[in-house]
């Protein structure tokens, strides 16, 4: 599936940036007008969000195809660099497998949930199994997309992020995304490190209450622990940016 995604600059190195589940490529806005990237850049909505059309699955694997599909759209490049946050770093780690058609220099994940208890394991089949709710007010729609994509305080109700996350259907107002995305289940992490073939970095925010780096070091020894929470390349673009610096990004 060809990916609706925004995409710029210019030069041989590529940037990929993925978001999370429930979000749009419009979280990395913040973290884009740091103009710390100077060459090519693409951020796609993956399938079942934003602008992207939804699904019948939502595995790992064909998200990572979409990536690779609409990124092999675009031409050549010398050398690729994916950055992904919380579903969005599993697919980055998906693609350095290289089972894709792509292989990226590296492969950086943000705020990967990697552990999992029975409740929460619960929690995330029953969000996937939710019927689709209509707001009659778009505003009401977007507070709780705001609330559902950990955007609430970090982004406001008219910004480009916000007014993305919801859309306009003949019942009313919906977020964007399918529910059914919440299907993608628990990440395979000892798998997904294990089939890498580039090198993987893992960070996650001091405050993410979704994920520690102690957690993180069982599959990065090297993890870090960046100021912020779990949208830190939203609140704190720069301490991202000065991450992925110390590793030639």
């Amino acid at each position: 599936m060809k990916l609706e995604h925004d995409r710029g600059g210019e030069g041989g190195r590529l940037l990929v940036l993925l978001h999370g589940l429930g979000a749009t490529r419009h979280v990395w806005r913040r973290f884009l007008d740091t103009q710390r990237w100077n060459e090519s850049w693409i951020a796609p909505d993956l399938r079942g969000h934003g602008a992207s059309a939804h699904a019948s699955s939502y595995a790992p694997g064909l998200h990572a195809a979409d990536v690779a599909e609409t990124i092999q759209s675009l031409g050549r490049f010398d050398e690729m660099i994916v950055l992904g946050h919380s579903m969005g770093g599993v697919i980055a780690l998906a693609l350095a497998s290289g089972w894709f058609g792509i292989r990226p220099a590296r492969a950086f994940g943000l705020g990967i949930k990697v552990s999992w208890n029975d409740e929460e394991r619960t929690g995330m089949a029953k969000m996937a199994a939710m019927p689709v709710k209509s707001f009659a007010d778009k505003n009401e729609a977007i507070v709780r997309y705001l609330k559902v994509s950990g955007l609430d305080g970090l982004a406001t109700a008219d910004s480009e992020a916000a007014q993305t996350g919801v859309v306009q259907t003949k019942d009313g107002w919906r977020l964007a995304f399918d529910p059914a995305t919440a299907s993608v289940g628990v990440p395979p992490m000892g798998e997904l490190v294990a089939a890498a073939q580039a090198p993987i970095h893992l960070a996650c925010g001091e405050r993410d209450v979704m994920v520690t780096r102690a957690q993180m070091a069982e599959y990065d020894s090297d993890a870090r622990s960046l100021p912020g929470g779990h949208n830190v390349m939203v609140e704190n673009p720069k301490a991202v940016w000065d991450w992925m610096s110390g590793f030639g990004a």
